[in-house]
């Protein structure tokens, strides 16, 4: 099951992330693909300040890795672009992130494609002129539970 939205601004980016936010499960794969630029790391923000994070978002280029501590929670949020081999991702230990119960938010993941599991929630984001598309996609029972929640919230 797909679906595509219509986002006209930076502002509505991150209320689809903080939307995301409400339904998002500890455990879950979210992976977003999207060019440079496309709002990715927006996206990201947006589910953050959802979940109550109020410091600094910042995509983890250089550290491929970058945790938040949101009381019992955890969120760790991954940008693979500057990624040299999917191997690397063993290296920095990503079978522990995803074991870990946490919510993974995976940027470029077509960088880490034999590494990284099948995701959850999918989320691909394209240009349409001034505005962005996004088509979030379904491919597990919980991202099913995820989708059909955020469905329902409309």
């Amino acid at each position: 099951m797909t679906m595509l939205l219509t986002i006209a601004s930076a502002e509505e980016m991150e209320a689809l992330g903080a939307r995301l936010a409400q339904v998002c499960t500890d455990g879950a794969l979210i992976t977003l693909q999207g060019e440079l630029g496309a709002g990715k790391t927006t996206l990201v923000r947006g589910l953050l300040r959802g979940l109550g994070y109020q410091g600094k978002v910042k995509s983890p280029t250089y550290t491929l890795v970058e945790p938040y501590e949101l009381g019992e929670r955890r969120v760790y949020h991954f940008d693979l672009y500057r990624l040299g081999a999917a191997e690397e991702l063993d290296d920095i230990g990503l079978r522990d992130y995803l074991d870990a119960e946490a919510l993974c938010l995976v940027e470029w993941p077509e960088r880490g494609a034999t590494r990284l599991p099948q995701a959850d929630l999918h989320i691909v984001l394209n240009y349409a002129g001034s505005a962005r598309t996004a088509s979030l996609t379904a491919h597990s029972d919980r991202g099913q539970a995820l989708f059909e929640a955020f469905n329902r919230q409309r």
